[in-house]
């Protein structure tokens, strides 16, 4: 039984502790991916479309600066003059440079390809000259104007952004290109600041994957396709206009990226990020939680535990004894019997059993009421209890019945005892209502015989007791 108590103690406990640990597994797992999700879907993206705001905010005031220079009459009318004075031209551009603060401006004649700019002509523009493909693209596309990003042609180390926009006379005919370049410092710049306020790296690779404009901390890797794990995302990333993935590097930190076309460089935005830091506070919540539940689970099952045994004493108490006089219950006679009778058969020793019945117990409930016959009921179970040993087991076994199970006791010695008894009862007064009553017994002894079951040799004892009944009551009868 003691063993069977433990067992499932062990098991409740391990019920409570995996029942603990499976929700703390859960909701970290749960957390988890909602945080990656975030970072993918919400976060990373957020970042992208700040950035690009921006850029086409710091682009809005060029574009219009150029969209005035190509609706300038002066332009028109000089080209249309026969491009007379080309210093005219050189100290417009100039002014223009001078005025909105741009790196450069120029202007490209369709009549006479003459590549105009605030340091006077630079060179006529040739379809035979790569580096001039870019006007005859300029001069052809169908929308007023392009940004696009080249080398400048006054200086070929530098790299800007060039706004160019289409010059039409009144006959909507092409009179040339005519625009301003940017530094592209500005845009480091906004990179620089991006990536120190969200701590995330920031860069522009073209259509082949190459880094274009990276912040003074990128790393030294000059393609995106040579970062390790996304070989396989490559085609995917460069082929989209957004994407989000993940992937893992070599060195088991998990790099989450998100790439977004800029469709006025030609180039991707990519933002990344190594490692979810929410990640790491997920984590930690987690082993607090592990740690709390193993420590609430500790302190409900000693609680548990306690409680069990309270109530399970309770228990035993209400199953083993009779609810109304103490005494020993019939559920677990049987039991207490089979014990009794294996110890004497070792020991050699006699057992006997005496039924006891109070007479005329149903006058005293009529007389007195049921509350005043329970009363007698107590009182008779208690005199009882005073007169046996502790060997010995006092058993109610009907309603006015009592079952008295005497270990080492022949059946002249259950005889004596028994009688004493009945005497005992009889000379005790009981108290109901103010008034005195005395009380008797009848009794029926027998001793137990060799392989007689219990319900033969309490039969035994219950003719006996018949006997004594018929016998005239208040007295003792022992079985034959």
């Amino acid at each position: 039984m003691e063993t069977r108590k433990r067992l499932y103690s062990v098991i409740i406990s391990a019920i409570v502790l995996l029942g603990f640990l499976a929700t703390s597994l859960i909701g970290y797992f749960v957390a988890r991916d909602s945080m990656t999700d975030r970072l993918q879907q919400e976060m990373l993206p957020l970042t992208s479309d700040n950035i690009y705001s921006e850029i086409q905010r710091d682009l809005l005031q060029p574009v219009l600066i150029s969209s005035l220079m190509a609706n300038d009459t002066f332009v028109v009318d000089w080209v249309a003059g026969g491009e007379q004075t080309p210093l005219k031209m050189q100290r417009y551009l100039a002014q223009i440079q001078q005025q909105y603060q741009t790196i450069t401006a120029f202007f490209i004649s369709e009549q006479t390809r003459n590549y105009y700019h605030p340091e006077g002509i630079i060179k006529q523009v040739s379809e035979t000259e790569p580096a001039d493909a870019w006007y005859f693209r300029a001069r052809d596309m169908r929308q007023a104007y392009e940004i696009n990003i080249d080398q400048d042609t006054a200086d070929r180390d530098r790299l800007s952004i060039f706004v160019n926009y289409q010059v039409k006379n009144k006959h909507n005919e092409l009179v040339g290109v005519i625009g301003v370049g940017l530094s592209m410092q500005s845009v480091a710049e906004l990179i620089e600041s991006y990536q120190q306020r969200y701590g995330r790296e920031i860069y522009f690779v073209n259509r082949q994957g190459e880094v274009m404009l990276q912040s003074s901390q990128y790393s030294d890797e000059l393609h995106i396709q040579n970062k390790d794990g996304i070989d396989k995302l490559f085609t995917r990333i460069l082929t989209s206009p957004s994407a989000s993935v993940s992937f893992k590097a070599k060195d088991g930190s998990v790099i989450y990226l998100n790439s977004r076309l800029v469709p006025e460089f030609d180039w991707y935005l990519i933002v990344e990020q190594i490692n979810d830091p929410a990640s790491e506070r997920v984590e930690t919540a987690l082993l607090i939680n592990i740690l709390v539940s193993l420590l609430i689970s500790i302190i409900v099952l000693i609680i548990a535990h306690f409680a069990l045994r309270g109530y399970q004493g309770r228990l035993e108490t209400m199953a083993s004894r009779d609810k109304l006089t103490g005494v020993t219950s019939r559920q677990v006679f049987d039991s207490l019997f089979q014990q009794a009778l294996a110890s004497c058969r070792r020991k050699n020793q006699p057992l006997s059993v005496a039924l006891l019945d109070i007479d005329h117990f149903k006058q005293v409930n009529d007389s007195h009421g049921h509350r005043q016959g329970d009363y007698v009921l107590q009182r008779v179970a208690h005199i009882i209890q005073l007169h046996i040993r502790d060997s010995d087991v006092v058993c109610r076994w009907g309603g006015e019945e009592f079952l008295l199970m005497l270990t080492n006791c022949s059946q002249q010695d259950a005889v004596e005892r028994v009688e004493a008894l009945r005497k005992a009862i009889e000379a005790w007064l009981f108290e109901l209502d103010q008034t005195r009553i005395t009380v008797t017994v009848s009794a029926g002894v027998a001793q137990h015989r060799d392989d007689e079951v219990m319900s033969a040799l309490i039969e035994r004892a219950d003719k006996a007791l018949y006997q004594a009944k018929d016998a005239g009551r208040n007295c003792l009868r022992a079985a034959a």
